[in-house]
């Protein structure tokens, strides 16, 4: 098992007349192309019951250097689909955070 040493975290809202083209972008497209580049380990999803922005994805990194990596620039960059053209300017109240492990327990 890889471990995790870096996340991404990203939250947003979405206006409600669009939110199911959204669910099938980031489900169909968007968490598939993530979850390709090498050092993307895992990959989820939330909604809020409390708070906001409503929706959450958290993505397990083994270094937070994917995230300079040529596939995940590609992706960002140049190669992104024209559904994620349409759907990025969409998101409301966005976040986009990066972290790195400090400390890893489980029970």
């Amino acid at each position: 098992m890889t471990t995790s040493r870096g996340m991404l975290l990203v939250m947003a809202d979405i206006d409600p007349a669009i939110e199911r083209d959204f669910n099938e972008w980031y489900e169909q497209e968007h968490l598939t192309e993530r979850m390709a580049i090498p050092g993307f380990i895992r990959a989820r999803r939330f909604t809020a019951v409390e708070g906001s922005p409503e929706y959450l994805a958290i993505y397990d990194l083994e270094s937070i250097e994917v995230l300079n990596s040529a596939p995940y620039r590609h992706v960002v960059g140049a190669g992104k689909s024209a559904w994620t053209r349409r759907m990025e300017p969409q998101l409301r109240n966005f976040t986009r955070n990066v972290y790195v492990t400090i400390s890893d327990r489980q029970h």
